[in-house]
């Protein structure tokens, strides 16, 4: 979020086309510290203008920031707000592009899982059955994921097939284990890594870096402006066309949305090239990691787990099944069924050495996620995970992803991802144009770090440096920053002299 400083000035105060205050993409609205206001009263780090002693000293420095980051980062982040919007509106759109492979008119009885299962094969014999996902309800195909010299490695395709006659309707590839169909799954890598593979994840990478830190400055930054009225501080205000109207509309839905900016910020980095492995380290060493489901025939004991899904990430094809002794896929749903584990499924066929997997995948809340393993000789469960035993940690982890994947609560979830992402697209738009109105002037003076009294200074260093460690892309680009930030405040000092 880019928002407006705290002005020094009276809020009435409408700042001319040749007003020499800080030009800033980030909508500062106050000179900087060091700068006499209209009123004639110089103001500094211990001023009172801006508020109390500690916040008067560290408003230049964040006004600093967040002109850097309204500058550079805020395409980065228009990108990735373009994208987002894109995806969120996707789920409703693939429910009309694909209709005919979801949706078949309800039959008397639904056939058995294993005849479902051999008219995909039939139609795919060079596929292997990776996963089976059962009518989720009447009027809904199964889904049949088969890994397939079809499509390309690390995808599988999807065969629908009619649960009352056998018949399938279509096959889709790409398709996904987060559900997503080809529109969606190819949205989503858009939004991941605009089609560039590892090298465009980090602009995705880089704008969930600096999200955070462009909405906390920004909340700040608008907090702490003076207004004549508190209803200014939540409604945007009226009045003619100005820099001041368009401040108002910045400012008031940046601090609607700056919750929600934070969520996504958050939930973004957790699967993340770099960030990610720091964040995925802790939540590991903090007893949060996901545990997974032990499927392995003789024993064997679950081991903790990390499974991301969503924006692209995509099924694993599993070697074929060995050829023991087998009660089928309708007996297997039938056992899971007896523990519990039912609903909205998915199946994973047997493998060498391994049992039937069935998990719940409904994850609308309150969600289901239970899972369990059988012995694929005799029934027998082998293993059973339920939800309500994950760490809480894990539980959140989940709650966060899936939300920023527009899945936990269904359209609702998916209405509140396209405001947000339409919010920050504005919020982009009104802080360049009121860098556009506010010219010409000259930029936030350089060199304000060096104004925060040591006391204050060191411990935001350490803290900053902590931050920028275990947030790598966010640290780089602060380090260029202060480069840029030293270079232009000794270029300003030499002409000086």
């Amino acid at each position: 979020m880019r928002t407006e400083p705290p002005t020094h000035q009276d809020p009435t105060h409408q700042p001319a086309a040749n007003d020499p205050t800080p030009t800033d993409p980030a909508a500062t609205d106050a000179a900087p510290t060091d700068a006499t206001p209209a009123g004639g009263t110089p103001t500094g780090p211990t001023g009172r203008s801006g508020g109390g002693g500690t916040w008067s000293a560290l408003r230049p420095l964040v006004l600093r920031l967040h002109f850097y980051a309204g500058l550079l980062i805020a395409p980065f982040l228009l990108v990735a707000a373009v994208s987002g919007l894109l995806y969120a509106l996707s789920f409703q759109a693939e429910k009309i592009v694909y209709r005919h492979e979801l949706e078949v008119p309800v039959g008397d009885s639904v056939l058995p899982l294993a005849e479902q299962v051999d008219s995909a094969r039939r139609a795919h014999p060079d596929a292997t059955v990776t996963a089976v996902w059962p009518s989720a309800g009447a009027g809904a195909t199964t889904r049949v994921l088969m890994a397939s010299p079809e499509v390309e490695d690390g995808k599988s395709l999807a065969v629908f097939v009619d649960p009352y006659t056998a018949q399938v309707r279509g096959t889709l590839p790409g398709y996904g284990s987060s559900g997503a169909l080809p529109l969606r799954t190819w949205l989503a890598e858009l939004h991941r890594d605009l089609h560039l593979g590892e090298p465009g994840r980090l602009y995705s990478e880089l704008a969930a870096s600096w999200m955070w830190v462009v909405a906390l400055g920004g909340l700040l930054l608008w907090l702490g402006r003076k207004r004549a009225t508190r209803r200014a501080l939540f409604l945007p205000e009226g009045g003619p066309r100005s820099r001041r109207r368009t401040l108002s509309w910045h400012g008031s839905v940046g601090l609607w949305a700056s919750a929600g900016l934070l969520g996504l910020s958050a939930t973004g980095l957790t699967w993340s090239t770099y960030a990610g492995e720091n964040i995925a380290s802790v939540r590991e060493r903090l007893g949060g990691a996901t545990p997974t489901i032990s499927a392995t025939l003789g024993g064997g004991a679950a081991a903790g787990g990390e499974a991301h899904e969503g924006h692209g990430t995509h099924h694993d094809p599993a070697a074929p099944a060995g050829d023991g002794t087998d009660i089928g896929i309708d007996r297997a749903v039938e056992a899971a069924r007896e523990v519990g584990v039912d609903g909205r499924i998915a199946v994973t066929p047997p493998t060498d050495g391994k049992g039937y997997v069935v998990k719940e995948t409904d994850t609308q809340y309150p969600v289901r996620l239970d899972a369990t393993a059988i012995d694929p000789a005799t029934g027998e469960v082998l293993d059973t995970l339920r939800f309500a035993d994950y760490p809480l940690l894990a539980k959140l982890t989940r709650f966060g992803i899936d939300a920023h994947t527009g899945v936990f609560l269904g359209l609702a979830n998916q209405l509140a991802l396209a405001a947000l992402a339409l919010a920050l697209i504005l919020l982009v738009v009104w802080g360049y144009r009121m860098w556009w109105l506010r010219r010409p002037g000259r930029p936030v003076a350089p060199g304000t770090w060096r104004r925060v009294p040591a006391p204050l200074l060191l411990p935001l260093a350490a803290g900053t440096a902590l931050v920028g460690w275990f947030v790598p892309l966010l640290g780089l680009s602060l380090l260029a920053f202060l480069a840029v930030d030293v270079t232009r405040s000794a270029v300003s000092r030499r002409r000086a002299a």
